[in-house]
């Protein structure tokens, strides 16, 4: 309830609602541009991106911003990576929040014939690679909310992606 509230706080936490979105909608152009400086800004020293079995899931900050430097991240890139994210639902919850949200990988499609739209040109679209749920652990820390613990499931009708996107609206 807002009614028990101060201005004050209420400010707050529009405040963090705000600095949190932005934090979410900055990980596909930091990923799709080698934004390894971005990326170390964002996580917390600690940090997990946990992506799976069948993914490296790499643990501490450094490690992290390093994944978009490697030869086959760039290679994907070079291709026309895109990495297109849902607006999130976030939790917060004092000095943690918990964001859970959508992220397709997207690619340009190199077969079929080309489509033209008015006024945008002719391509031959893209293709949806991967569609995932993410589950973003932020802390809250003197320099800005940060990413404690990223953990994304492919959405493949398997279990542990349905478990991400029901603790989003559990309470």
């Amino acid at each position: 309830m807002t009614a028990n509230k101060s201005l004050e706080d209420r400010i707050r936490a529009i405040e963090d609602r705000l600095e949190i979105y932005n934090l979410i909608a900055s990980h596909p152009p930091s990923a799709d541009t080698s934004g390894k400086n971005h990326i170390l800004a964002s996580w917390v020293e600690d940090g997990l991106f946990d992506r799976g079995d069948t993914l490296s899931s790499p643990r501490g900050r450094e490690s992290i911003a390093n994944q978009v430097l490697s030869v086959d991240h760039q290679a994907a890139i070079e291709r026309g990576l895109a990495h297109f994210t849902s607006l999130p639902h976030v939790a917060i919850d004092g000095d943690t929040a918990v964001v859970t949200s959508y992220l397709q990988i997207l690619v340009p499609q190199t077969q079929g014939d080309p489509v033209e739209v008015p006024n945008h040109g002719s391509s031959k679209g893209f293709r949806v690679h991967r569609m995932t749920a993410n589950r973003w652990e932020l802390v809250r820390t003197p320099q800005g909310w940060k990413i404690k613990r990223r953990t994304l499931r492919q959405l493949d009708g398997s279990e542990p992606a349905r478990k991400i996107l029901r603790q989003a609206i559990a309470s």
